[in-house]
C-alpha cells in the first residue's frame, strides 16, 4: 500500500502544478463575463478538464500511441501529441497576445456589445481547447510516471477538487490586482512557447518555467508592497 501512496502523492503534486496553466487561462476569461456568470465558468471549465481526464485515461492505448512518430519533416518528427501542443501553444500565445494588448492598448474603448450567451459559450469552447491540450499532456506524463490505473484515475478526481478549490480565490486576486493580471497573462504566453517548444520535441525543463514565473511574481508583490 505504501509503494502506491508515493507515487500517488507525486503524481498529484505534479498535476497540481501542471493545473495551475489552466486556472490562470480559466480565471482571465472569467474575468470578462458578469459576476454571476463567473463561477459557473470555473466549475464547468475544470469539471470538464476532469471529464476529459478520465475519458482519456479510458482510451490509454489510443493516447499511447500519440508519442509515435507520424511524419517527419525538415528534420523534425511529428507526433500526434506534439501536433496538439503546437496548436495549443499558438492558441495560447494569440490569445494572452490580444488581451494585453486590450488591456494596453484599447481597454478605453468600448467593446461591442454581445450577448451573454453567445459570449460565455464562446469562452467555454475556448476554455475546452485548452482543455484537450493540458489534458493530453498530463495524461502522457501521467503514464510516464506511474503504471497503475487507479492512482491515475485518483490523481486526476483529487486534482480536479483542488482545482475546483483554488480557483475562485486565485480569480479574485488576478481580478482585484490588474498588474498580476498581466503577468499572468505573460506566464500563459511563456507555456505557450513551452508547448510549441515540445511540440518539436525540444524539452525546456518546467523548473526553469515555474522559478521564472515564481521569480516574477515574488517581484510583482515586492512591488506592490512598496
Amino acid at each position: 500500500m505504501i509503494d502506491a501512496i508515493i507515487p500517488l502523492i507525486s503524481l498529484i503534486a505534479l498535476e497540481v502544478i501542471l493545473g495551475i496553466d489552466n486556472i490562470i487561462f480559466i480565471s482571465i476569461l472569467a474575468d470578462k463575463l458578469p459576476e454571476n456568470q463567473r463561477n459557473k465558468l470555473r466549475i464547468w471549465g475544470i469539471g470538464l478538464a476532469m471529464v476529459m481526464r478520465l475519458a482519456l485515461l479510458a482510451f490509454i492505448s489510443w493516447i499511447l500511441k500519440l508519442d509515435k512518430t507520424l511524419f517527419s519533416a525538415f528534420d523534425f518528427d511529428f507526433t500526434g501529441k506534439g501536433l496538439i501542443l503546437i496548436v495549443g501553444g499558438l492558441f495560447l500565445i494569440y490569445k494572452s497576445t490580444k488581451e494585453i494588448y486590450h488591456k494596453s492598448e484599447i481597454a478605453s474603448n468600448e467593446e461591442p456589445i454581445v450577448s451573454k450567451q453567445a459570449k460565455f459559450g464562446q469562452l467555454l469552447g475556448e476554455v475546452i481547447l485548452l482543455d484537450l491540450v493540458f489534458s493530453v499532456d498530463s495524461i502522457i506524463t501521467a503514464v510516464g510516471m506511474v503504471n497503475e490505473l487507479w492512482i491515475m484515475y485518483t490523481a486526476v478526481i483529487v486534482t480536479v477538487l483542488i482545482m475546483l478549490v483554488a480557483s475562485k480565490p486565485i480569480s479574485a486576486f488576478i481580478s482585484k490586482h490588474p498588474s498580476f493580471k498581466i503577468l499572468a497573462l505573460c506566464f500563459l504566453m511563456m507555456i505557450g512557447v513551452s508547448l510549441i517548444a515540445e511540440g518539436f520535441q525540444f524539452k525546456i525543463p518546467k523548473g526553469y518555467i515555474y522559478f521564472s514565473m515564481g521569480f516574477a511574481f515574488l517581484v510583482d508583490v515586492i512591488q506592490m508592497k512598496t
